[in-house]
């Protein structure tokens, strides 16, 4: 069914969670029953004011909504993602692995392969056999991948990344630097810059020009090399500003290092693989050579409760101009 437009009358429940600190408000809706429209997912995700999160996750089963119906074949669930203003998003890797970790908590899906509807197609994620999906007061730590699988880590199949033939350039403070622009389903735009500071402080969207080649928006990533194979990066989400991790900006990086590397799987008929730091922690990428990209990475339930419904009554008659998420 598709949602009303009307405030709900019954409690809403609601859980949060992050991966490498990536963090989610995450609203489960079955039968697509509650609306959400962009200034409530805005308030919900105001970090002074709501739960507070870097985006939504409206998990929905693929039937009962009209933009995954066709998908529901293949997946039962749909991540109806949204960006911390309410503005809708075609994809999110980390949340992926947080809506995985969700369905897993609440007994929709065992440990195993999991086909995950999103609105850049589905997703195949494969959850460790020794993830116990209970809730934790802490983050992840930053480890290698092979301690994080032990942990319950969850592995991502991201599909193929789309590289357009655009010349992009970023530019921070008098500074500017060529970017490669890749597509993880959403638009990225890579730039290998000497130092992670020159990113700025990533408040407002970095200048990419020419505008018109991505005239939805784009997510910016800054990268240093740290090692063989090995990068840091920083990333300006559109309609987050800068968050802590992004599972589609790390393989998009891990995609533009192994063009300038020389390293490309496509070519060589070698997998390659990436470690990518984040501010939140560490994901590993790895690249087939028939282009599928893999991203493994941790995934924590911290909390979950019920939204208060006075607030959740005022959220909705409420339409601010502009929420602040910083």
């Amino acid at each position: 069914m598709d949602p009303v437009s009307t405030s709900p009358t019954a409690p809403v429940a609601f859980l949060k969670g992050h991966g490498t600190e990536n963090d989610f408000v995450i609203v489960p809706d079955p039968d697509n029953a509650i609306d959400l429209p962009p200034h409530v997912v805005a308030a919900l995700c105001d970090r002074r004011a709501g739960i507070g999160g870097d985006g939504l996750l409206h998990v929905v089963r693929s039937a009962a909504h009209p933009e995954a119906r066709a998908m529901a074949g293949e997946a039962e669930w749909f991540m109806d993602y949204r960006n911390a203003d309410g503005s809708v998003a075609e994809m999110c890797g980390n949340g992926v692995r947080v809506f995985a970790r969700y369905l897993q908590r609440a007994g929709h899906v065992t440990a195993g392969d999991l086909a995950v509807a999103t609105r850049g197609g589905v997703k195949w994620a494969h959850l460790a056999k020794s993830a116990t999906g209970g809730a934790s007061a802490t983050s992840a730590d930053s480890t290698d991948s092979a301690t994080e699988a032990e942990d319950g880590g969850i592995t991502v199949r991201m599909g193929r990344a789309v590289l357009p033939d655009d010349g992009v350039t970023v530019a921070v403070g008098g500074r500017e630097w060529p970017a490669r622009n890749v597509n993880m389903g959403n638009p990225h735009a890579v730039a290998f810059v000497e130092e992670l500071a020159h990113a700025g402080d990533l408040f407002s969207e970095p200048p990419v020009s020419p505008a018109s080649v991505y005239p939805d928006g784009v997510n910016v990533e800054f990268v240093v090399d740290r090692g063989p194979r090995h990068v840091a990066m920083r990333v300006h989400e559109r309609g987050s500003g800068e968050t802590r991790s992004c599972g589609t900006g790390a393989c998009a990086v891990a995609v533009a290092a192994a063009r300038r590397d020389g390293t490309d799987p496509a070519v060589t008929g070698v997998p390659v693989t990436y470690t990518v730091d984040l501010p939140g922690g560490r994901l590993v990428i790895t690249e087939h050579p028939d282009g599928e990209i893999e991203m493994t990475g941790p995934a924590v339930i911290v909390a979950e409760g019920y939204v208060d419904p006075v607030w959740l009554e005022t959220a909705f008659a409420t339409r601010p101009e502009a929420r602040s998420n910083g």
